[in-house]
C-alpha cells in the first residue's frame, strides 16, 4: 500500500527491492496522472549540468501531493513532535548545513577507513585537499564526481595521522534507482542518499525544489519501509516513526506572509513532502 495525505506515506516494508520500486512508481504515476504532472528528474546541481539527481521517476522525484492520508497519520506525527519547534538546518556560515563537494575524474581517490565497514562501500573516495565537510558531531562529507555522475557519501569523516576514516561511507549512481542491500546503513542511518534530500540555494533563488526532502525526528521505531533500507532504534513502539517515513505540509496551510525563498520550501512541503532519513 501506498498512502498519505496530511501526514504520511507509508510503502511495503518487506519484499523485493524491484517488485517494490516498480508498485511504487506506478501508484505514483498513477496519482500524479489523475492529479497534475508526472515525476520528473530533479534538477541538476549548477556545478554538475550533466548529472541528474536520481533518474525521472524516483521516489524522490515524485509528487505526493494528491495520495491519501494514512489512517495512522495523526499518532506518528504526534510522536515526531506536533508542537515541537521545526529546526532547518541552513546557514551560509557553516555552522549548519551540509556543504556539497563537486570533483571530477581527476580528484584524487582516497582509502578510507570505515567503523561500519561491512555496511559500507569500501572504494576509493573522490576526496580534494580541503574538503568541505559538515560542523557539528556527523561531519558528513559530500563528493559528486560530475564526470561520473556518482555520489559519494561518507559519515563522522575526519583525517587521522595523514590517513581518512570514516563511520559509514557509501557510493550512489545518480542515473540508476538501485537502493543499498536490506539492512545497510550508508552516510545516513536510513541507508538514503543525503543529497537528492537536501533544500538547496540555487533552487530556492531559482525555479524552486522539485523534489522531497529529507529529515530527522527525536526517536524512531525499529523498522524501515521503502526506500529506507536500515532502521536506527531499538524501540518496536508502533507510534514511533519508521525510517523513510514520508510526511508532508497540509495543503490546508496557507502560504500569505512568506518570502520567496521560505515559499518554496514550504510549496515543495505540500508537493514531495519530507522523508525520514535518520535521528536528531
Amino acid at each position: 500500500s501506498t498512502s498519505a495525505r496530511g501526514g504520511v506515506v507509508v510503502t511495503p516494508p518487506r519484499a523485493d527491492t524491484e517488485v517494490v520500486r516498480r508498485l511504487v512508481t506506478a501508484l505514483l504515476a498513477a496519482a500524479a496522472l489523475a492529479g497534475g504532472a508526472a515525476p520528473a528528474a530533479a534538477a541538476p546541481l549548477p556545478g554538475a549540468p550533466n548529472c541528474p539527481v536520481l533518474p525521472e521517476g524516483n521516489v524522490w522525484n515524485a509528487p505526493v501531493d494528491t495520495l491519501p492520508r494514512h489512517p495512522d497519520s495523526a499518532r506518528l506525527v504526534r510522536s515526531i513532535g506536533l508542537d515541537a519547534a521545526l529546526h532547518p538546518d541552513f546557514s551560509d556560515t557553516g555552522r549548519y548545513g551540509i556543504p556539497i563537494n563537486v570533483v571530477s575524474r581527476t580528484t584524487p581517490r582516497r582509502a578510507v577507513r570505515f567503523d561500519y565497514a561491512g555496511e559500507s562501500d569500501r572504494v576509493r573516495y573522490p576526496i580534494p585537499a580541503r574538503p568541505r565537510i559538515e560542523g557539528g558531531s556527523d561531519r558528513h562529507m559530500l563528493l559528486l564526481d560530475r564526470d561520473a555522475c556518482r555520489l559519494y557519501e561518507l559519515f563522522a569523516a575526519e583525517r587521522r595521522g595523514g590517513a581518512w576514516h570514516a563511520g559509514s561511507g557509501a557510493v550512489f549512481d545518480l542515473a540508476s534507482n538501485r537502493l543499498r542491500p536490506a539492512g545497510w546503513t550508508s552516510a545516513d542511518a536510513a541507508g538514503l542518499p543525503i543529497l537528492p534530500g537536501l533544500a538547496r540555494y540555487d533552487e530556492v533563488a531559482g525555479a524552486g525544489i522539485d523534489h522531497a526532502l529529507r529529515f530527522t525526528a527525536p526517536r524512531t521505531r525499529r523498522a524501515y519501509v521503502y526506500p529506507a533500507r536500515h532502521a536506527a532504534s531499538d524501540s518496536s513502539d508502533p507510534a514511533l516513526p519508521p525510517m523513510g517515513l514520508r510526511v508532508r505540509l497540509k495543503r490546508s496551510v496557507s502560504l500569505a506572509g512568506y518570502g520567496p525563498q521560505a515559499r518554496a520550501v514550504l510549496v515543495a512541503l505540500k508537493r514531495y513532502g519530507m522523508i525520514l532519513a535518520d535521528n536528531g
